[in-house]
Parts: C-alpha cells; structure tokens; sequence
C-alpha cells in the first residue's frame, strides 16, 4: 500500500505536458541514455544466456531487465534531486525534464512487458490484458479526469477543496489498485495512472499532496522498506554464485554504459564536464520504483530470493555512492558569486541602475514602490526592476519560472501573481518611462527560492537586490509579529550567494491604497542613515546618496566612531573616510541633507545613542548589515541578535522594543567570489573612479570652493570634541607615501583633463594654489581608495 500511495502522489506531481516544451537536448540525452544501454545490455545477457535461470533466459525477461537498468524513473530522482536542494539548478532541470521523458517511454516499455509476459503461455491472455488496459485507462481518462475537472471549476478562487472530494479520491486510490489487479495490470499502474489524471497544483493536486504526503512518506513507505528488508536474505547468495554471475555482469555493464552514454553525449552537446558529469551520476539513481519492479518481477516467478538480494544491494550501492559524489562534485551557488563589482557604490552615475525585487505577496507592494519611487530615477539614470512574484511550490514536481514579457498573456499561474502584475504595471505607467518594470514569477520550493533570485541577478546584471521582510503592525504597536517562518531561509541564502548589493525592507507601512496611495503621495520624507563603517555602511551611504537627489526627500547621516580610533581597521577606515568625503563634497550645497557623527566607547552607548532618535520624524531607516564594524561600536550586542539577516543594529532599529513606526532598510554589500570568509577590498574601476572624480570637481567649482577658502556649509555638524580643523576635512587623516603621491599626480591629472574638457572651471593658477590642490587631491584619492 505504501509504494501505491508513493506512485500516485509522484503522478499527482508529474505534468507530462512539459514533454511539448521540453529542449531538444533532453530527448537526445534521454534516448541515447536508454538505447545504447539497452543494446549494449541485451548484447551481455545475449553472451551470457546459457549460464541464467530458466525463467530469466527467457527474451521477455532479458527485456525486461535491460531496460529496468536503462530508464530513469522519474519518482525516484525527483526525490532524491529535492533533498540535494538541486530543483531549481540547471542540472535539476534538465535532469527533471530527461527524467520524463525516460519515463514515459518506461511506461510503455512496462506495457510491452507485462503484455508479453501473459502471452508467453497464452495468445490470449494477451489480448485480454491490452483490452483491460484499454478499459483502465478509458475510465480514468474519460471519467475520472473530468470528474476532478469539475472539482477544480466549483472551487472558488482562493478556497482549499472540499475536504469530502479529497477523502474520495484518496480511498479511490485503493479502489483503482484493486481492479488494476483484478483484470491482471499491474498493481502500481492504476494508482499511478490516477494521480497522472489529476490536475497538478493547486488547488486540488496541492491540497492531496498536503493531506496524504507525509503519512504517505513518514508512516506506510517505511514499512514497505521493512517488506523489502525482509524478502532481501543475503545468506540466500551462497549457493547460487553461478546463476548470479551473468547477473551481476548484465547489472554493471547496464549501469556503466547508463553514466557514460549519458556523460558522453552531454559533452557532445556542448555541456561542461562538471555539468556531464553531474547529470550522469543523477541519471543512475534507483530507488522505490525499482525496488517496486524487484518485487513485480517475484511475482512472476521471474527472478528468486538470491536474484533480488543481489538487485536490491546493487540499487542501494549506485544511490549511495552517486548521492554524495553529486553534492561534492556540483555546487548549484557557485556561479551566483561573481568577480565583477556588482554594486550601487561603484556604479557610474548617470547609468540605468537594475534591480531585482523579490516579492512574497501584495503586502509588499506598498513598500517596494515607495523606495523605488524615492529612489529618484530619471531619464538619465532610469531604473531597471526586475520584479520577480515568488509562489511556493505545492502539488507538482517541476519548478516553473515565468517571463511574462515573452509568455502568453493567457497563461496565468494565479490570482495573487496577475494582481500584482497589474499593480506594477500601474506604477510604470505613472513614472513617464524613467522606471521600466519586468515581471517574473518563480514557482519553486522554499528551500531553493533563493536560487530564482540569485539566476535572476546575474543573468539581468542587476546591482542591487531588494527582498521584503514584513512586520505586521497592530494599532497599539502591542502585537508586532514578523513574519519570517515562511521564507526566513530565502532571504538568508540570498545574502549568502547573491551576486550583488542585497537590501532587505523591514515594512511597517500600513497595506491599504497602496497603489493610489504611492501614486498620489506628495508629502516630504525625512530619511537617516546610520554609518556604522566597514563595506554594507558604505553601500548604505550610496543608496542614500542616490536618494538624496530627490527634492522630497531629507536626509540625516550619523557617523558612529569609536573613542580615540579603538579597533579600527585602518583600511576600512580609510575607505569610509573616502565615501564620506566624496558625499560631503558632492552634498555641501544642500539643505536638505544633514551631517553628524557621534563617538562611541561600547556597545551600550551605540544603542544609547540610537535610541535617543527613535521620536524622531524618521520615515526610514538606512544601515549596513554588519561587514567592517568596528566590534568596539558593538561590545556586549553579540547575544541580543536573533534574527541573522538584519544584522545587530538592523534588528534592534527594526525591533518591538525601539518603538518605531518608521521602516527600516538593512544593506549588505555584494561579496565578490572568494571573499566569503574574507574582508571586503574594493578594487579599483576607471569607469567610476573617471564619473565620481568629473562629478567631484563639478561640485567643487559649483560651490566656488575652487575660487576661496573652504567654509563649513550649513547642516554640517561636527559632535567629535576638540575638531583640530575647522572644515569638513576635520576627521580625515593623510598619510602621504611615495606610491600614493604618483597616484594622486596622476588622479589629479585625469581630473584636470576632465574639469578643461568640461569647461566648467577655471584652472588658472591652480598648481600654485597648494591648499586648494590638496584638497581636491585628498576627494580625490581618497573616493580612488573605495574602489
């Protein structure tokens, strides 16, 4: 009962339809992976007949067995491509899809086997089992099927299925197994060809799956294995090694020939030798289909004890082997990381900026296009979003990943996902072509969600991906609950394998109106940024100084320092001093935008520090996750963290106990390939080294700072006690060596060149003006050490 209930929920999930859409690539790996092992099989047992047993010497038996070692059942590798967290990989793919196809075709080649083994005494006993098939599968097709048909159209949108049509078909499964046997199928056919007849997803393949999967899973197929253990007597092999022998030779060289035909024509088609490698080892896995066969084949008398002893043990042997090669050889993260900056801090302004957003329902809409409306995208910086809807998978086997600007429109995969298409569509449409939006919907298992999105940033190259973590907010702010059970483990193995910048929006913002609310919204908002140093405070800095440009938006930055420079690392100080720097001189001008820093001695004076702000009129809060912070800053915070992916500060400003209504947007820089255990050292880029220097100076000369002395522009405060210079320089320290000093000659040439091209300054006397030189060398260099 257990291996019935296990082959209908695996046709629950299978969708043979993607035979249609399946690339031409999988049928050549499918068929040359059954074909020449078959051949290659029948030719062994050909070889070796005189020395088999009488019933397995037969050609229905030889056929029956060669093939068994040549196809790839898809219930079995299904599983076992799950647990590896493989589904949403390439290979998992391919290996789903060439799984199949292979086996349909063993589905016929069952037909043709148990076809022949009744007319092997009787012609008869033939055609009557192809009209009892006939009669099966006419009832299931014809009746069952429109039946459950007309379940799916009462169901209302939204509502689970009625708990009675569930019961029914759940005893309808023993009910089809009992007349399968009767009329002399197979078993394990008719419950198989049943769950192929229901509608896979939801709602009601979802739902069969949910009620019936674990006890299926959990409770019967154990005992089915314990059947098995018990048929299975390795004492039972002793006295028969002669007929075992060919035996064992028509098993090995099946297997054998399965991996390198496989291995070998998915090199021919231009696949890498890991990716061959990997598909070919997935390829060769057995498990309860075959262990199901084993038994079908007692039945029949065709093999004894001492032959599935040695069938079982060889099955068992090939999955645990393969299984553990497949997880050393094949790493489904590691062409997420790349080795190309991928980041909003060394993006060259002026450029179309791409990010992917990640959303788990319309609850996050409202937040999402608030920041991509603050984010100030015009035409000459427009924004790239690649929206991706993500929809957990429940009551099919293959993921499914949907562009809906190349699929049909009609095409729809649920009410949530078309609503929130049109939301998006809304919010282009009122933007006047500055943000462009792509919308994506990935179906996939929680477990390997992540795997969409990381695909997804790398493929559009998008710089920065946003991921919702949403709190839902009571009236009294008493029963704030986070809503991370669901798809915790997204975001956190997102920020492990991204190949960008990754954001993660804590929104508190209520949901209602949101589309009109947005669209309609005028009011100012008043963000700060706490800039706690190290690599995500900088990509922080960056995101905020994008904002910056937009006219309702006020921005405060809080520098956190430690007491008399305690634990800093000198080379992420002096690359924060550079962005700091570089955003003064870029800011000075502007009113709206607010400077200060605070010192700090501990941990306990960082949250002092941030909670005396919580009243104030905060709409978001900006921080850097936690790479580069200086452990001083955070002394004695280590044990209240709990929530990994916002980091300390992220989850306290984001916690019931600040007290805030204001959302909060932690950042984690991309960490380059290689760098995952490593300190972030940004490397240098001439594109953006040749934008940020032009705009410095740009800057510069429209504050007629080229012209003067430098003055302390309105909004800058300075809290470090005793300031030795008075002017925004005040917390930057230059050590000039000799490699620096050619590099600041050189810099500095490059910024004269650009500011005489641009003709937006006049350079004259500007060597001799040694104070004004040192200026633009120390913006200028010092933005050259953050990249």
């Amino acid at each position: 009962m257990g291996f019935m209930y296990f082959l209908f929920i695996s046709g629950v999930k299978m969708d043979i339809s993607t035979i249609r859409k399946a690339d031409k690539k999988n049928w050549y790996i499918a068929i040359v992976g059954i074909v020449v092992p078959l051949c290659c099989g029948v030719g062994v047992a050909i070889a070796v007949r005189k020395s088999l047993g009488k019933e397995m010497s037969k050609a229905s038996s030889i056929l029956g067995i060669t093939s068994s070692l040549a196809i790839t059942a898809f219930p079995v590798l299904y599983r076992i491509v799950k647990e590896l967290n493989l589904l949403s990989s390439e290979i998992g793919k391919m290996a789903l899809s060439t799984a199949i196809i292979s086996d349909v075709i063993g589905m016929n080649g069952v037909v043709i086997f148990e076809a022949s083994k009744q007319g092997e005494h009787r012609a008869i006993a033939a055609l009557w089992y192809m009209i009892s098939l006939a009669v099966v599968l006419v009832f299931i097709i014809v009746g069952l099927r429109h039946a459950m048909m007309w379940i799916v159209r009462n169901t209302p949108k939204g509502k689970p299925v009625d708990q009675i049509y569930v019961v029914a078909i759940l005893g309808g499964v023993l009910v089809v197994g009992f007349f399968s046997d009767m009329l002399g199928l197979a078993v394990a056919n008719g419950p198989l060809w049943l769950g192929l007849a229901v509608p896979d997803g939801p709602p009601l393949g979802a739902i069969l799956v949910e009620k019936s999967e674990t006890i299926v899973m959990d409770i019967l197929m154990p005992f089915s294995f314990m059947y098995v253990g018990m048929i299975t007597d390795l004492s039972s092999m002793s006295g028969h090694w002669s007929h075992l022998e060919p035996l064992l030779y028509m098993v090995l060289v099946g297997y054998a020939v399965k991996m390198l035909s496989t291995l070998f024509t998915s090199r021919f088609l231009g696949m890498t030798i890991r990716d061959s490698l990997t598909l070919s080892l997935i390829m060769s896995l057995r498990g309860e289909v075959e262990l199901l066969l084993f038994m079908h084949w007692m039945d029949f008398k065709m093999i004894m004890q001492p032959e599935f002893t040695i069938l079982v043990l060889l099955s068992l042997a090939v999955t645990a082997v393969a299984s553990p090669l497949i997880s050393i050889i094949y790493d489904p993260t590691r062409p997420y990381m790349v080795d190309t900056r991928r980041n909003i801090q060394h993006t060259p302004p002026n450029t179309e900026l791409h990010i992917v957003a990640g959303i788990h329902g319309e609850e996050n809409l409202s937040g999402l296009m608030k920041l991509l409306e603050l984010f100030n995208p015009t035409s000459s910086s427009p924004l790239s979003v690649h929206a991706l809807c993500l929809v957990e998978l429940l009551g099919r086997a293959n993921p499914v990943f949907i562009d809906h600007d190349q699929e049909d429109e009609k095409r729809d995969e649920g009410s949530k996902s078309s609503s929130i298409r049109n939301a998006l569509k809304i919010f282009e449409d009122a933007r006047n072509g500055c943000v462009k939006i792509h919308s994506y919907t990935a179906i996939s298992p929680k477990r390997s969600m992540y795997q969409d999105v990381c695909e997804l940033a790398l493929t559009k190259q998008a710089c920065l991906i946003i991921l919702p973590l949403h709190k839902k907010i009571a009236d009294n702010l008493r029963a704030t609950t986070m809503n991370r059970q669901r798809f915790q483990s997204v975001s956190s193995n997102v920020l492990s394998h991204a190949p960008c910048s990754v954001g993660i929006l804590v929104d508190k913002t209520p949901c209602r109106n949101l589309i009109g609310g947005v669209l309609r919204s005028s009011t100012d908002h008043h963000f700060v940024v706490l800039f706690l140093g190290g690599a995500d405070a900088r990509e922080a800095l960056s995101y905020a100084d994008r904002m910056a440009g937009n006219t309702r938006i006020s921005l405060t930055v809080i520098r956190f320092l430690s007491h008399e420079d305690e634990g800093d690392n000198h080379v992420e100080k002096k690359m924060d001093d550079a962005l700091v720097t570089w955003f003064w001189v870029k800011n000075e001008g502007n009113r709206r935008v607010v400077y200060r820093e605070v010192v700090s001695k501990n941990g306990e004076e960082t949250i002092d520090a941030i909670q005396a702000m919580k009243n104030e009129p905060y709409d978001l809060w900006i921080v850097g996750r936690k790479y580069g912070i200086n452990p001083v800053l955070l002394k004695g915070l280590s044990n209240w963290s709990e929530n990994a992916e916002l980091g300390i500060i992220g989850e306290y400003v984001a916690s019931l106990d600040f007290g805030s209504r204001a959302s909060v947007l932690v950042v984690q820089q991309q960490i380059l390939r290689g760098q995952e255990k490593a300190s972030h050292n940004p490397a240098c880029s001439s594109d953006v080294l040749l934008g940020k220097t032009n705009d410095t100076l740009f800057m510069l000369a429209a504050n007629r700072v080229l012209f003067g002395p430098w003055h302390l522009g309105p909004g800058w405060q300075f809290t470090r006690p005793n300031p030795t210079v008075k002017n925004k320089f005040s917390s930057i320290r230059v050590k000039t060596l000799p490699e620096d000093r050619l590099l600041t000659w050189l810099v500095y040439a490059v910024a004269v060149a650009v500011s005489l091209n641009r003709g937006s300054v006049a350079i004259k006397g500007l060597c001799e003006r040694k104070l004004l030189y040192s200026r633009i060398a120390v913006a200028v260099v010092l933005s050259n050490g953050a990249f």
